[in-house]
């Protein structure tokens, strides 16, 4: 990187100390706020000492569309027959109806729903999914005797006990057919071979 100015040389030595000393601020701030990602609290209550197990940023066309973790406790590796969280927060407003269509479409996708199984679905999806703006997050918490229950913002939106949904759902981050393998390998803490 250059600077090139119009003020004498040993002003333009204090502005250069002066990025360099912003540049590294900077970068102390993010390391910082990175480090403390881990230990963050779930924002779903009652789920007081959950961990992260893996973490990664779901982009289309290179943009960011939500930040995704995969929660259990004690940050214990996921296994499908213990409770686990998915949470995600937005990058961007996505309307509801958006967000419902395309979680029926990747169900669907992946075989695990049918036409009678998305209708049946919908009304859950439409409660637990309101439209989102930038920073919101949504958690979706799976316990192994097939019950969701769905928060928005830290509060209740829909809960359904249903282990045909349960799968589904969070196959669409989970299942090894997902469309995005990276993403997957992210949430469980592994390598994308893995």
């Amino acid at each position: 990187m250059s600077i090139t100015s119009n003020l004498p040389i040993p002003e333009r030595a204090g502005v250069r100390a002066l990025l360099l000393a912003g540049g590294l601020a900077l970068a102390c701030m993010l390391g910082g706020a990175h480090a403390s990602a881990g230990e963050r609290e779930l924002p779903a209550p009652g789920l007081g000492g959950w961990g992260v197990v893996g973490q990664g940023t779901m982009r289309w066309f290179g943009l960011p569309l939500y930040d995704a973790s995969l929660w259990t406790r004690g940050a214990e590796p996921w296994r499908a027959e213990q409770p686990f969280a998915l949470e995600i927060r937005y990058a961007r407003s996505i309307r509801s109806e958006r967000l419902v269509e395309a979680s029926l479409d990747e169900m669907e996708r992946l075989g695990l729903a049918d036409a009678a199984r998305r209708e049946r679905w919908r009304p859950l999806l439409e409660r637990a999914f309101p439209s989102v703006e930038a920073g919101d997050t949504i958690v979706g918490l799976a316990q192994p005797d097939g019950r969701v229950v769905f928060y928005h913002r830290g509060a209740p939106t829909a809960e359904l006990r249903d282990a045909a949904f349960a799968t589904a759902f969070f196959a669409i981050w989970l299942d090894p057919r997902t469309r995005e393998p990276g993403l997957r390998a992210r949430l469980l803490g592994i390598d994308d071979e893995g």
